[in-house]
């Protein structure tokens, strides 16, 4: 076969198997493009450069690699149907391949499980069951199809501090573009209107304040939740980088139950973030999000 037939024939391969990755129909989400990014991104700095060969994970935001002092993330299930109720599994491993099945509590649960869309438009916090074996499980609906990011926030009991490992998911069904939500102080939902004062500083901590009212009333009957008054994950917009923030009410053992929370955070670069507070009332989770550029809240 000539040299351009054998290029033609590879490129219609080539061609065929993304086709079958990407599923049936329109634009639908694709099962190993996340593998990519994911490689992609365990290779950056903080700054967006590339990380030099042999350099230490340590100034790595959480999230970003799969893999980290000796822990790996395994994800058992790689891909999910949009709006469909089904079980995800993973098992976190040791150096040595193994499943870890001891760990440490933190905020009142052994492991906390975050999945976000790349476009940061959809978001789950979940609490998965561990089985004897180490395998993790949990049900859970997500109810757009593209590229998600899973992140696993755990300490493990043979471990001095915890880490997040994070690892990619596709979820299928006709996938439509969605921009960032814009930026801005307020935000509502189930009724209730958040209000956020305060500045994310890259490379320095920041206080951020949450003001929880109804019906244009402060909100005093906030309930603990996950050993706070509050519990916020912080995402940088287009890797995804994962930011481990604070409650000020843990750190001095205040009891206030409203109107506000508030925590401290530190952005490791400029750009924008994604902020969902969870809070509590009526022993109902809700969960508030705002868009956040560098130096732009609080002024």
């Amino acid at each position: 076969m000539s040299p351009l037939r054998k290029i033609g024939a590879f490129t219609a391969a080539l061609a065929a198997a993304f086709g079958a990755a990407y599923g049936i129909g329109g634009a639908v989400a694709p099962v190993d493009a996340g593998r990519a990014q994911e490689a992609a991104h365990a290779s950056m700095t903080d700054d967006g450069g590339h990380a030099e060969p042999g350099s230490a994970a340590a100034h790595t935001p959480g999230g970003l690699q799969v893999s980290e002092r000796g822990y790996t993330l395994d994800l058992e299930t790689t891909s999910l149907p949009a709006g469909a109720r089904t079980t995800l599994r993973f098992v976190v491993r040791d150096a040595q391949g193994a499943p870890v099945t001891a760990y440490r509590t933190e905020h009142g649960k052994q492991l906390h499980l975050v999945l976000a869309a790349r476009e940061l438009t959809a978001y789950r916090h979940l609490h998965p069951a561990r089985a004897a074996d180490g395998t993790w499980s949990v049900p859970v609906e997500l109810p757009e199809a593209g590229g998600y990011r899973v992140f696993a926030d755990f300490t493990p009991a043979a471990a001095r501090e915890g880490l997040t490992l994070g690892s990619d998911l596709a979820v299928t069904g006709r996938y439509a573009a969605r921009a960032l939500p814009a930026a801005a102080r307020t935000a509502t939902v189930d009724g209730y209107t958040v209000r956020l004062d305060g500045t994310l500083t890259p490379g320095r901590e920041s206080d951020l304040t949450f003001t929880v009212s109804r019906a244009g009333r402060p909100v005093t009957a906030l309930q603990p939740y996950l050993g706070a008054y509050g519990h916020l994950v912080a995402l940088r917009s287009g890797d995804l980088a994962y930011l481990h923030v604070h409650p000020h009410e843990e750190a001095r053992g205040t009891t206030v139950s409203g109107p506000e929370v508030a925590f401290t955070a530190t952005a490791p670069s400029t750009g924008t973030y994604r902020l969902f507070l969870d809070f509590e009332v009526g022993g109902r989770v809700h969960t508030a999000s705002f868009t956040a550029a560098t130096g732009t809240h609080g002024h």
